[in-house]
C-alpha cells in the first residue's frame, strides 16, 4: 500500500485513464461501419486507431492531434479497404471534446482534489484539452499537453515539464503519483525517470489492449478504476472501511 501522505501532486494521463476513448471512438464509427456495410467490428476499429495513431506521432512529434487524427482515420480506411472519406475524417479529428469521462472520473476527481493538487499529462492539443477540461469539472494546478511540448508520449518532454512545473511550485519529483491506464505512454517512462506510478487497469476483464499499445511495466500500485483509488485513500486515511462513491 502507497503511503499517500507523503504525497502532494496526483499526475494523470487524460484519454483512457479519464476518458474514456474506447467507447467514445466505438460510438463515433460505429454508425459509419452501419452506412459502409463492413462486418469489422469497432473495437478491432479502436486497436487499428492505436498502431496508426503511433506511427503518426512517433515519426512526427511536432504535427498537432487533430492532424493526427485525420491522418490515422486515413489509414484505418486503406487498412481495410474502405473509400475515402473527407468529412468522417474531419469529423474524427474534431472528436476530441465529445469524448465522455469513465462514469466514476468526475466523482473521483472532486474527491482527489480535496486531498492532492491535480496534473494532466495529455498527448493532444491545447484546444482538444480545453473542451475536455469544460467536462472534467474539477481544477487541475497544471496540464502540459503535445502541442507544449513537441513531442508525444512515451517521449520525456511531458515529465520533463511536469517535473520543472511542480518544481517552480515546490513539490518534490518524490511527492509525486503519476496516474495513467497505459504502461506504454505513462507507466514504463515515468518508471525510468523515478516516478511513483498507479496503474489504473481500465481494460479489466477485457481482451486486448484498446487504443493504446501493449507494454510491459511494473507499476507501484495497480486499481482497476478510479473508484478503487478512492476507496484506498479513504481506507489509509483511517475510515473502518472503504467507503466507495459510487455505490
Amino acid at each position: 500500500m502507497l503511503e499517500f501522505s507523503k504525497y502532494k501532486l496526483l499526475t494523470f494521463d487524460c484519454y483512457g485513464t479519464l476518458i474514456d476513448w474506447d467507447t467514445s471512438i466505438s460510438n463515433i464509427v460505429q454508425p459509419w461501419l452501419v452506412e459502409m456495410r463492413s462486418q469489422v467490428p469497432p473495437d478491432l476499429v479502436v486497436s487499428t486507431f492505436a498502431l496508426m495513431q503511433a506511427k503518426h506521432q512517433q515519426t512526427r512529434p511536432t504535427l498537432l492531434y487533430p492532424e493526427v487524427l485525420r491522418r490515422s482515420w486515413r489509414d484505418i480506411e486503406e487498412q481495410f479497404g474502405w473509400d475515402e472519406n473527407l468529412a468522417r475524417a474531419d469529423e474524427f479529428a474534431r472528436s476530441v471534446p465529445s469524448w465522455r469521462p469513465f462514469a466514476d472520473t468526475i466523482e473521483s476527481l472532486r474527491y482527489l482534489s480535496r486531498h492532492f493538487a491535480l496534473g494532466i499529462l495529455s498527448n493532444v492539443d491545447n484546444a482538444s484539452l480545453s473542451g475536455t477540461l469544460r467536462a472534467l469539472e474539477v481544477p487541475f494546478l497544471f496540464t502540459v499537453t503535445a502541442e507544449d511540448v513537441a513531442s508525444y508520449k512515451p517521449g520525456e518532454p511531458h515529465f520533463d515539464a511536469a517535473l520543472q512545473e511542480a518544481a517552480r511550485r515546490g513539490i518534490d519529483k518524490s511527492e509525486i503519483l503519476h496516474t495513467a491506464q497505459s504502461k506504454h505512454h505513462d507507466i514504463a517512462p515515468g518508471n525510468r525517470l523515478g516516478l511513483t506510478t498507479i496503474w489504473v487497469n481500465r481494460r479489466h476483464g477485457k481482451k486486448g489492449t484498446g487504443a493504446t499499445l501493449a507494454a510491459t511495466a511494473n507499476p507501484s500500485l495497480t486499481v482497476n478504476s478510479l473508484a478503487e483509488l478512492v476507496d484506498l485513500h479513504r481506507s489509509a486515511q483511517g475510515a473502518s472501511r472503504p467507503v466507495s462513491l459510487f455505490q
